[in-house]
């Protein structure tokens, strides 16, 4: 290629290249925005599923409280609440005494 040429082919090329830039540029833009929108989604979602975990959290504590247990057991279950004579009282000496013969 002669220099004749090739500044004749430097407009064309600055061109190009600024528009590849452009063109760059917009859709470097478009993914900020697009990948904006998923964290925005996904910090949504978080959201929910941490609400949804506290209302199961507190619906667990409610079906273990003590008086709600006691309550189940002996009217449901027909269980009867245990007296002071029931409980065994073990020390370690006891313990380690009865397990091994």
């Amino acid at each position: 290629m002669s220099s004749s040429q090739v500044r004749q082919l430097r407009p064309f090329l600055s061109l190009i290249f600024i528009t590849t830039t452009l063109l760059g540029l917009v859709f470097i833009k478009m993914e900020e925005r697009r990948l904006s929108y998923v964290v925005l989604k996904l910090t949504k979602e978080h959201k929910k599923v941490i609400a949804f975990k506290k209302q199961k959290e507190l619906q667990l504590a409610k079906l273990t409280r003590p008086q709600l247990l006691e309550n189940v057991a002996t009217q449901k279950l027909t269980l009867k609440r245990v007296t002071p004579a029931q409980i065994i009282h073990l020390t370690p000496t006891q313990s380690l005494a009865r397990t091994n013969p």
